[in-house]
């Protein structure tokens, strides 16, 4: 048997997988609140799915890994693999970055798994990329080698934001003068939401969706938004809707991606008539490779999941061919 995690700042899912190629069975899954405890090795044990039959484990963590370690990026966690190994016996364990993680999910999604926001002429070839806003901002890169997607991690969700237009260019002041820089993730994500809905409304309050820092402001100026109560709101949303699609356009770009741009994370599902309308036009807004974009396919991944799935697919490396 195997687990895997996916684990995000405010909650962490567990899960228990069958090993099965190219994708893992899950058997068995648990969502705890990561806060609750005081290290990765103690939410593990209190999961209760992890005993002497797991063989492998799997790891997406919020934050870049390097050696081995990972600091997480919005909680106070430093997670070591080698702590781990007290705690899973004869495990083995593999440590990835999040949007790793999610990114070895990609070539075993299944197509009710996906909506289509272009679908473009797909390159089996090619190589693909993944960009997912949620509270914060990933992306990732999948090469192909050898007929294989490999992904790629990184932490580009705290480079710099490329502001395109007058709003932008404006949004960009405001958010040095507040932050001292303007990265992406301050845009396009959870926390954009309520930086970009400040910048719209003038202060951090909007009589319709109330107060932005609160824990759910992102999800109350979407609401308002979609239903038309606050122009606002409205602004906010079709802002951040732009810069995502034109943050995935540079991404496909970087990657040359002609296999296809998945978008995943919480956000992109429960805003899919403002992604249908827009995202693709500013994707494809890239003269002089606008035609190549136009070939680009874009799926948003509806699977909530996709990260723990990817994580247990990233395990399976780690069993012997024969024991998959």
């Amino acid at each position: 048997m195997m687990l895997a995690a996916d684990v995000g700042g405010s909650k962490t899912l567990v899960g228990r997988f069958a090993p099965a190629r190219p994708r893992p069975r899950l058997v068995a899954v648990r969502t705890l609140r990561t806060l609750d405890f005081d290290g990765l090795p103690s939410l593990l044990a209190a999961s209760g799915l992890l005993d002497a039959d797991i063989a492998a484990i799997g790891l997406g963590v919020a934050g870049p890994v390097v050696d081995g370690e990972v600091t997480m990026t919005n909680v106070p966690w430093r997670v070591r693999a080698s702590d781990l190994h007290a705690l899973a016996g004869q495990a083995r364990v593999r440590l990835l970055n999040d949007l790793e993680a999610m990114a070895h999910a990609v070539p075993v999604l299944d197509p009710s798994e996906l909506h289509t926001l272009q679908p473009g002429r797909p390159n089996a070839a090619g190589n693909a990329a993944l960009i997912a806003a949620g509270t914060g901002l990933g992306e990732a890169v999948l090469h192909r080698v050898h007929g294989r997607l490999v992904p790629v991690p990184s932490e580009a969700g705290h480079a710099d934001f490329a502001a395109r237009t007058d709003d932008e260019l404006a949004l960009v002041r405001f958010l040095r003068a507040r932050h001292g820089r303007a990265d992406i993730e301050r845009v396009i994500s959870g926390i954009g939401l309520v930086q970009v809905a400040a910048f719209f409304h003038g202060d951090d309050a909007c009589e319709v969706a109330g107060r932005f820092a609160e824990g759910d402001g992102p999800a109350r100026v979407s609401a308002a938004a979609t239903a038309g109560t606050c122009e606002a709101c409205a602004a906010t949303l079709g802002l951040v809707v732009d810069a995502y699609g034109a943050e995935a356009g540079n991404l496909a770009l970087r990657a040359v991606a002609t296999a296809g741009v998945y978008v995943g994370g919480g956000i992109a599902p429960k805003i899919l008539p403002w992604l249908d309308r827009a995202f693709c036009r500013t994707f494809v807004d890239k003269p002089p490779m606008t035609a190549l974009l136009r070939d680009v396919p874009v799926h948003v991944i509806l699977n909530d999941q996709a990260a723990l799935v990817g994580a247990a697919v990233a395990a399976l490396d780690l069993l012997p061919a024969a024991g998959a």
